[in-house]
């Protein structure tokens, strides 16, 4: 069959039921989107800037499990590259389509705009090989080639690609049998197989205090189902790490608790570095999720599932992969552990004082009260991470923050995209001021397509993070006064917004009311004070102080700047 460039592209968009494609019009993108619109069962969603596009189109496959983002080239690629290398380090697949110019211009090195007018055009290209796990030029010749070979790799790979098509191409034909998608992951060689589970079987029957250990990768390489399965046919305990938040429900009764080396939840780190078998999936230590480097696995007793090897005590096994180990374990290793009696934290009980203004302390025990059940739960970089983090969320929830790429701002947009995705789940967003007003330009956007969302913004007058970690009465923490709950007038004609400025618990309590019947959007603007934080967060920022800028001495004096040296 004979088909057009661009509506082979679609088409395997469509095929990863992919309904929204998500970006900025651009005018080399322009006859690609004009392809979109003319199709059923997809349609192009407009962001107000590239970057917030990238945050979005992040979101939207945190929800449907891979997305696509179309954007113009050069301006277009490097606003968005921000979002798409935080997708690459929270592996997080995204199909990045960026119109370029037309082929003949860049094949005889034309100077044209949205480019450093010197006919070079791989420096793009250049810039997203640091960040992408593909990158692909498409011409007439490599169309479905390509196409296919990038997305096969966002789908194995579980990171994003990008895929750059010359504007006067996408409506020229080519001949495809448009056969389905090659296997997303090929199969294992059978007899290292046969051999890394032999090993796994004898490790785990001679261990007495067997644990597994949860990080995101179970999610991205969609081992959650396998490992639950096998946690509940084996009784064996499970510990999470803080980039692993809530992947497996925390209300379990085989849950240990938050792993974060020295800074980990009572009695976790004991239980988890003194494991004779620890399962774990790919996991990833940096500064914040480790108490400082702080972790002492037992790297004898551990099995490791990667993606694309597996590496049991001190053994690499290449070609296998960690998905087909692990359904081998769960076929083949049932052995019933003696279940242990894991004493769970005991959850201080809220008791409402409605004239009692709202703290940190308090704000987040009466705020667990109104999460749910399979609630889908956004937690920006700052006091609302670090809050929900010391939290223990209900059944069947869904965590998403900027975990490893730690971007202020990157929920606001995210979560559009979730919404886009699954507009039919309970979704809520927890964002503090400074960072709202980073990415604020897609709040239109939600009111734009009429989304419901629930969203607690935190206005603590600036970057409390920041201010813990330095600067606590420094002028460069601090960010412009916005009237929030009059902003959906101001972005949007007409809006049903239900707007809430609370300040006491009766007032929040009040306003959470409202919110469980209410139909419309609703955004509660929190009131908090400038030097109030969770106690995680009080502790973390002096913790990043050290590790950023070490042990800093005495107050030097004021040089003729008028600045402290350690102001």
């Amino acid at each position: 069959m004979r088909i057009t460039i661009g509506d082979y592209l679609i088409a395997r968009l469509k095929e990863l039921k992919i309904k929204h494609i998500i970006g900025v019009p651009g005018d080399f993108n322009l006859q690609f989107l004009e392809q979109i619109k003319a199709t059923e069962g997809i349609e192009f969603v407009g962001t107000t800037n590239e970057l917030n596009g990238a945050y979005a189109a992040d979101g939207y496959a945190r929800s449907h499990g891979i997305s696509a983002l179309c954007i113009t080239y050069g301006v277009g690629d490097l606003g968005a590259i921000g979002g798409v290398a935080g997708s690459s380090a929270e592996h997080i697949p995204v199909i990045v389509i960026s119109g370029a110019p037309p082929l003949y211009a860049m094949k005889e090195n034309y100077k044209v705009h949205h480019s450093l007018a010197d006919g070079d055009f791989s420096n793009i290209n250049d810039v997203y090989r640091e960040f992408t796990a593909c990158q692909v030029n498409i011409t007439p010749e490599n169309a479905s080639f390509e196409i296919d070979r990038a997305i096969v790799t966002a789908l194995r790979t579980r990171k994003p690609v990008n895929i750059q098509m010359p504007s006067n191409i996408t409506y020229l034909t080519i001949e495809t049998d448009m056969e389905y998608l090659a296997p997303v992951r090929p199969s294992s060689d059978p007899e290292r197989l046969k051999s890394a589970l032999e090993k796994t079987v004898k490790m785990y029957k001679a261990a007495k205090r067997p644990v597994v250990l949860v990080d995101m990768d179970v999610d991205r390489l969609k081992m959650t189902d396998l490992l639950g399965e096998w946690i509940e046919k084996t009784r064996v305990p499970f510990a999470a790490m803080s980039t692993g938040k809530a992947i497996l429900s925390e209300q379990h009764s085989l849950y240990l608790g938050a792993y974060k080396g020295d800074d980990s939840d009572s009695g976790v780190q004991d239980r988890v570095e003194n494991a004779d078998f620890l399962l774990c999936v790919s996991p990833r230590f940096i500064e914040w999720n480790s108490g400082q480097y702080s972790v002492n696995l037992p790297e004898d007793k551990m099995v490791r599932l990667v993606r694309d090897y597996v590496i049991i005590g001190e053994e690499d096994f290449e070609g296998i992969y960690g998905n087909d180990l692990m359904e081998e374990i769960l076929n083949n290793l049932t052995d019933r552990q003696e279940e242990e009696t894991i004493e769970k934290p005991e959850v201080e009980k809220f008791q409402l004082e409605k004239n009692k203004k709202l703290s940190h302390k308090d704000f987040w025990k009466q705020i667990g009260g109104f999460l749910k059940e399979g609630d889908m739960i956004f937690g920006e970089t700052g006091t609302s991470n670090h809050a929900l983090m010391s939290m223990r969320l209900p059944s069947k929830s869904t965590y998403v923050g900027s975990q490893i790429w730690g971007a202020i701002g990157f929920t606001l947009p995210a979560y559009f995209g979730s919404m886009l995705a699954d507009p039919d789940r309970r979704q809520l967003l927890f964002i503090g001021d400074g960072s709202f007003q980073v990415t604020a330009q897609e709040f239109s956007t939600i009111l734009r397509h009429k989304q419901n969302p629930i969203i607690f913004l935190i206005n603590n007058d600036g970057y409390t993070i920041e201010r813990y970690i330095m600067g606590m009465d420094a002028e460069y923490n601090d960010i412009a006064p916005w009237k929030y709950t009059k902003l959906h007038e101001v972005m949007a004609k007409s809006s049903q917004m239900n707007t809430f400025e609370v300040s006491s618990q009766g007032e929040l309590e009040e306003a959470m009311k409202k919110a469980e019947k209410a139909t419309e959007g609703i955004l509660i603007e929190v009131h908090m004070d400038p030097e109030d934080a969770p106690e995680a967060l009080k502790k973390f920022g002096p913790t990043v102080a050290k590790f950023n800028f070490g042990e800093r001495g005495p107050e030097q004096e004021v040089p003729e700047s008028g600045n402290s040296i350690n102001e």
